[in-house]
């Protein structure tokens, strides 16, 4: 890597940190040219001579929100077993992701994928994340159980839809009212789901 690429790279980092950090703390809404060239210490015009628009500054963040998540997500559940109580480990753990970061929460979840650029590879990325994250584990379960491939798929979907839906209440309409109740809930959810793997085909 020459200097002129080292300083393209670090340029480009100074530009997306800045930009994280005020998606992190006040949403997509918060983000224009200048809110983010102010952020990161330079010229709006410099943002043009690394990235296209905010569009496409927008879709890589949402990359790195999804690696910085899984990197959390996977030191969590690493000890864990692998197959059904990984994924229960691993979907919990998401969850409690966007507990954490309500903002990168609606930024997945809420906003317009107008507003994000790269609108279909942007929602397949996001749509597909838990299903990433889990992969290996429901490959085993494939393997490892009376599960056909049908089957399992369904399972995956139903426990990405209630994940979602679970997250949605509680963090926009506070149901249930409190984080402990919430948890709870989330472990009876996610639990119930994840066992009908171990099921026996009727």
């Amino acid at each position: 890597m020459n200097n002129k690429q080292i300083q393209e790279q670090r340029m480009r980092g100074y530009f997306m940190q800045a930009a994280k950090e005020m998606l992190k703390g006040e949403g997509l809404r918060s983000l224009n040219v200048r809110s983010i060239a102010q952020q990161a210490g330079y010229s709006f015009a410099t943002l043009y001579n690394y990235f296209k628009d905010v569009k496409e500054l927008v879709f890589l963040c949402v990359n790195d929100f999804q690696e910085e998540c899984e990197t959390e997500i996977m030191l969590k559940a690493k000890d864990t077993p692998a197959g059904t109580e990984r994924i229960k480990a691993i979907t919990k753990a998401y969850i409690g992701y966007f507990v954490q970061y309500p903002s990168i929460f609606n930024l997945f979840f809420i906003e317009r994928l107008g507003d994000i650029g790269q609108k279909q590879p942007t929602a397949a990325l996001i749509y597909t994340f838990l299903d990433r994250l889990c992969l290996h584990d429901w490959d085993y379960c494939l393997q490892n159980t009376e599960k056909e491939e049908k089957e399992i798929a369904i399972i995956k979907q139903e426990l990405n839809y209630v994940s979602c839906g679970m997250l949605l209440f509680y963090m926009n309409r506070i149901q249930p009212s409190d984080y402990t109740e919430f948890t709870e809930t989330v472990n009876i959810q996610v639990d119930a789901i994840v066992a009908r793997v171990l099921q026996p085909n009727s």
